[in-house]
C-alpha cells in the first residue's frame, strides 16, 4: 500500500471521522471505499452529456442518407472482405 497526507477542510475532516465512527471502519478505509466508487462513476456520462449525444444522433438520424442502401452493403462486403483476408491492400481515401 501506498501512504498519502491529505488535507481536510474541518467539515470533511468532521464527516470523515463521524462515518468511520458510525460504520466501524477506519477512515483510511473510508477515504479508499469513497475514491472506488467515485472512480467507478467518474467515467460515465452526465445526463446532460447523454441528452446532448442523443440529440446529436436524433438529428443525424433525420438527415436524408447520403448513398444508396447498394452502396453501403457493397462498402461493408468489401470490409468484411478485407479483414478476413488481413486487411486492405491499398492506402484508405
Amino acid at each position: 500500500m501506498a501512504k498519502f497526507t491529505f488535507v481536510f477542510d474541518d467539515e470533511t475532516a468532521r464527516t470523515l471521522r463521524t462515518t468511520a465512527e458510525r460504520l466501524g471502519k477506519s477512515q483510511s478505509l473510508v477515504v479508499r471505499e469513497a475514491v472506488a466508487e467515485y472512480a467507478a462513476h467518474a467515467g460515465r456520462l452526465t445526463d446532460a452529456e447523454r441528452r446532448r449525444m442523443l440529440g446529436a444522433i436524433d438529428a443525424l438520424m433525420r438527415r436524408p442518407a447520403s448513398r444508396s442502401r447498394e452502396a453501403v452493403a457493397a462498402e461493408i462486403r468489401a470490409v468484411r472482405t478485407a479483414r478476413r483476408h488481413g486487411g486492405r491492400k491499398h492506402s484508405a481515401e
